[in-house]
């Protein structure tokens, strides 16, 4: 029997502009997720409706089919890091205009939709930067350890988050909620002025939609990455039921539970990390992504099924040390398949479906909720996700058998 081993830390010594950035982005994931967690209080108190509350993935998602492949295109071409300082200001921006909505004796709910569309156009740039510096600032042998840490900051972020986001709710209020992240976005952009200028390696080309092209082709000429974005995508567009949080804590409580359901997935990724050591020793990462995926739509099968709190909750975490091990053997498969000269442009197209999977699935779940009850929604939607997960072993073959040992890295 396999051992356990417990989570590498050791890029963390090895990489002084690594930790710069880890800890950047993990106090403004902090802060994000407290906004993730406000924004749809606020559309459920000001319209009582878990359908306006799915709108927000939608409004959300329009502006990063503009944008993903954009901010790709750039991260590409110009400094990585100007990239990031400048989205992370933008942001900061954003999160203060929601603020001074919630300060109104009324506040608009056009405003809230309307920042959070603008957020999601300048992730847009923000995310495919980010993901393309980190393999700059690393070797090689260090993606998966990364990439656990990588899960292990989202975690940390996506538990602390929502229950720090649910306490200052209750007590404060939206307009310190939402100042939190303005905070939070001010200790990044620090962080991310210290590192050098990552400039972008190979022939240096303008973003156009040449280059865009070229990175969808790229991308379309690798099963394997297809089948990472297509996997992950099935997944969250059918097993995401986050649109529902509000109207399900509304029966076990409200407010003072809210959190633990945003929360949940994240302390069972938590605890698959703490664990990770093992994955490095998995090669066949195509595999483990669907494994993990038909393991997530199960436990939100369970979680739709059963009426106690806490046993709910657990299935909850089940779904989430699921996702944590299919995003470690996708940032993997990324970082051993893609050369540098497109990791941008990848990196928008893996934007794509990162966001958009969540944020239609947030529609579908809204919709089918209002069309019929909360528990067939969640139900319904972890059955479709793993009868389309199976059939991706038969759609693609090349991605279910890949071996990392037997892929060579294009220059």
């Amino acid at each position: 029997m396999m051992p356990l081993m417990f989570l590498d830390l050791s890029p963390f010594r090895k990489y002084p502009h690594f930790r710069k950035l880890y800890a950047g982005q993990l106090v403004s994931y902090i802060g994000t997720m407290i906004t993730y967690v406000a924004l749809p209080y606020q559309v459920y108190h000001l319209t009582n409706s878990s359908f306006a509350v799915g709108l927000i993935g939608l409004v959300q998602l329009v502006p990063i089919l503009f944008t993903a492949f954009l901010g790709g295109a750039y991260a590409d071409a110009v400094d990585r890091k100007k990239i990031l300082l400048v989205a992370e200001a933008l942001l900061a921006i954003c999160s203060g205009l929601q603020a001074w909505n919630a300060s109104l004796a009324s506040p608009k709910i056009w405003i809230v939709y309307a920042v959070a569309a603008l957020a999601s156009a300048i992730n847009g740039f923000h995310r495919p930067a980010h993901q393309s510096i980190l393999p700059r600032l690393i070797a090689k042998e260090d993606i998966p350890a990364v990439s656990a840490l990588g899960s292990l900051r989202s975690n940390l972020a996506s538990i602390g988050g929502p229950a720090i986001g649910g306490l200052i709710l209750a007590r404060f209020g939206l307009g310190t909620a939402y100042l939190v992240d303005v905070v939070s976005f001010a200790f990044s952009f620090s962080m991310i002025a210290a590192l050098p200028s990552i400039l972008p390696t190979g022939e240096k080309k303008s973003p156009s939609l040449q280059t865009i092209r070229e990175g969808i082709s790229y991308a379309k000429s690798r099963q394997e990455l297809i089948g990472t974005y297509a996997v992950d995508f099935i997944a969250m567009i059918f097993g995401m039921p986050n649109a529902l949080f509000p109207a399900m804590a509304a029966g076990y409580g409200g407010a003072k539970v809210l959190g633990w359901f945003y929360s949940a997935p994240s302390i069972g990724a938590l605890v698959a990390t703490l664990f990770s050591g093992n994955l490095k020793k998995v090669k066949r990462h195509g595999a483990g992504v669907i494994v993990a995926a038909l393991v997530w739509g199960v436990a939100i099968i369970l979680f739709g099924a059963i009426h106690n709190l806490w046993i709910a909750l657990f299935f909850l975490g089940v779904a989430g040390a699921a996702d944590m091990v299919s995003v470690v053997y996708r940032f993997t498969i990324w970082n051993e398949t893609i050369p540098d000269r497109l990791r941008g442009r990848l990196a928008g197209v893996e934007m794509l479906s990162y966001l958009s999977g969540p944020m239609l699935g947030n529609v579908e779940s809204g919709m089918v909720a209002a069309a019929t009850t909360t528990a067939f929604s969640v139900i319904s939607g972890g059955v479709l996700c793993v009868v389309f997960v199976g059939l991706s072993v038969v759609w693609l073959p090349k991605f279910w058998s890949y071996h990392s040992d037997k892929v060579p890295i294009e220059a």
